[in-house]
């Protein structure tokens, strides 16, 4: 009965609302991989914050904790914000824009200063940018309401 009701609910979900749960869980498990060392190279040296973290999730992006909390915090409001298509749609865009501004910000500064406080290395640049695009575009396409069905 409960997973008759799961199922259910989600189907009622509209596209928008789906999407964004789900980048919402990915952030989620980003965010806790890089945690786990195995999953991050280099564990021995994650720090709070800055360029002298030499961390890396799968050996290829620089983390440090809070660039790990910064993917958690991301995960819950994807997922929270998924209740509504109004605000699963915000969640998008607005991440997107967030995402986009820390691709040029990765860009412009040099990553071997303090500017280099999340830190980010020019994996996360494009990882940040193409996550930037794919939300904006994602919330921009996406129907914020289910389709009816004809002939049931």
């Amino acid at each position: 009965m409960a997973t008759n009701l799961r199922r259910i609910r989600t189907r009622s979900l509209a596209p928008v609302q789906r999407v964004s749960a789900t980048i919402g869980a990915m952030f989620l498990i980003v965010g806790f991989a890089g945690f786990i060392p195995g999953l991050t190279t280099q564990y021995g040296s994650l720090t709070w914050m800055g360029m002298d973290s030499q961390a890396h999730l799968l050996g290829l992006f620089q983390v440090s904790i809070l660039h790990n909390l910064v993917h958690i915090g991301f995960g819950v409001a994807g997922i929270m914000l998924a209740r509504t298509a109004r605000t699963a749609r915000l969640f998008l865009l607005l991440g997107g824009a967030v995402y986009l501004l820390l691709f040029i910000y990765g860009a412009l500064i040099d990553p071997l200063t303090d500017a280099n406080f999340v830190p980010v290395n020019s994996a996360d640049n494009w990882l940040h940018a193409l996550l930037g695009i794919a939300m904006v575009a994602l919330g921009l396409m996406l129907p914020a309401r289910l389709r009816e069905r004809i002939g049931g």
